[in-house]
């Protein structure tokens, strides 16, 4: 009896071999777009050489793989002259090698590595300015003032000048000069909570920018009389130590409860956003009043007696409040921020009064036998006190 015909066929290769085949053409094809300067030396090509380029400037190298092509167990041979300019970035470079996943991976880093050290050495040995620089220079500051110069290094390339606002308060901005000054203009480093450009010509000079210094501080003069009302006159929990930039306030409120108001610089009287923290039965009530009675918002009148009519409050002083009443540390994860979120979940229990970020108190819910959901919220006991707790879930805005 003759059997039927045994087809026989080829065993597949195993999927994990193709996917390799296919990262290693992909991974050359992408390195022979990148770096084309640079080739394989033989069939294994476990031997490239060639040159890689930055800044314009082609520098010669050459790279020994082992038999299975990890970048770990690899060789970089260089050229004196990319030797000479990776000099001291040695560690960073052997890092780098022991870390790319591929060839490509690390040319990549390579090539980051030594564009900046490419810069590193053109600032260093960057060609002095003109005599013509330091004098004009001189001059400059003698015209402005001496009184207003706080601080200037000894290549004259940092200078910081200081004024007074209208209100007596004090302000620096400091400027960083290039070598092409007064064709290039300064860099400008000022504490503002708004972005301050110059308007620059090779004409201008220091004198310039400190006019538009000063017309920006008299800009912001309403904004910074605001911020120093609320910090005067109410006991702001964050930041302890706000900056001239900084346009939030956390300011405490009575029965463990807090708002938290961010103030735009160019309407500094006008409704802020506002966001209530503390436990549900405190900043409901807050809630309601500032939606009933916002219309009573008056932008003639300052923004803290806004919010005391709006919110039908009287801030409470720092003296007849304890800090440890305002903690608002995680009781999950014992941090306040975290990606971005702030603990923003109390518990509703007068004797607990327990904040938690969003997330952490949702896996804790979610990880308890007794929770139960519905919908997007979830319904539990909190970890401090055990009393009921209830979590709305609310999707985050990207």
């Amino acid at each position: 009896m003759c059997g039927a015909r045994r087809r026989i066929t080829r065993p597949p290769i195993p999927l994990p071999r193709l996917h390799r085949r296919r990262t290693m053409a992909e991974m050359e094809a992408s390195l022979l777009r990148q770096f084309p300067l640079l080739l394989p030396q033989n069939r294994a090509k476990t031997v490239y050489e060639g040159f890689i380029s930055a800044q314009g400037r082609d520098f010669h190298l050459k790279i020994l793989l082992p038999e299975d092509l990890q970048m770990k167990n690899a060789r970089l041979l260089c050229s004196w002259q990319l030797k000479t300019i990776l000099n001291g970035y040695h560690q960073i470079v052997q890092q780098r090698m022991q870390h790319s996943p591929d060839l490509m991976s690390f040319m990549m880093e390579l090539k980051m590595v030594l564009e900046v050290a490419l810069k590193n050495k053109q600032e260093l040995y960057a060609p002095p300015p003109p005599p013509q620089f330091y004098s004009s220079l001189m001059e400059e500051i003698g015209t402005l003032g001496w009184d207003k110069l706080v601080y200037v290094d000894t290549c004259l390339s940092t200078i910081k000048l200081k004024a007074e606002d209208a209100s007596g308060r004090k302000h620096l901005i400091t400027l960083k000069l290039k070598t092409k000054y007064p064709t290039e203009s300064p860099d400008c480093v000022v504490d503002f909570p708004v972005s301050f450009s110059v308007s620059w010509t090779p004409q201008s000079s220091l004198i310039s920018i400190y006019s538009q210094f000063l017309a920006a501080l008299e800009s912001l003069k309403a904004f910074w009389d605001v911020m120093d009302e609320i910090d005067e006159k109410t006991w702001v929990l964050e930041p302890e130590k706000p900056t001239r930039s900084a346009t939030t306030r956390r300011i405490a409120l009575e029965n463990r409860a807090s708002i938290n108001i961010e103030v735009d610089p160019r309407h500094p009287t006008m409704l802020p956003e506002c966001c209530f923290l503390g436990a549900d039965h405190v900043v409901k009530p807050l809630g309601i009043k500032l939606s009933r009675n916002i219309h009573l918002w008056d932008p003639e009148n300052s923004l803290l007696q806004n919010l005391k009519d709006v919110l039908e409050i009287d801030f409470p002083a720092r003296a007849n409040l304890e800090k440890s009443d305002f903690s608002m540390d995680c009781g999950i994860c014992y941090a306040y921020q975290l990606d971005g979120a702030i603990p923003d979940q109390v518990c509703d229990n007068l004797q607990c009064g327990q904040p938690f970020h969003q997330i952490c108190l949702y896996e804790w819910l979610r990880g308890l036998l007794t929770s139960r959901q519905s919908f997007n919220i979830i319904f539990g006991e909190c970890p401090y006190c055990s009393k009921p707790i209830t979590l709305k879930m609310s999707v985050r805005k990207s």
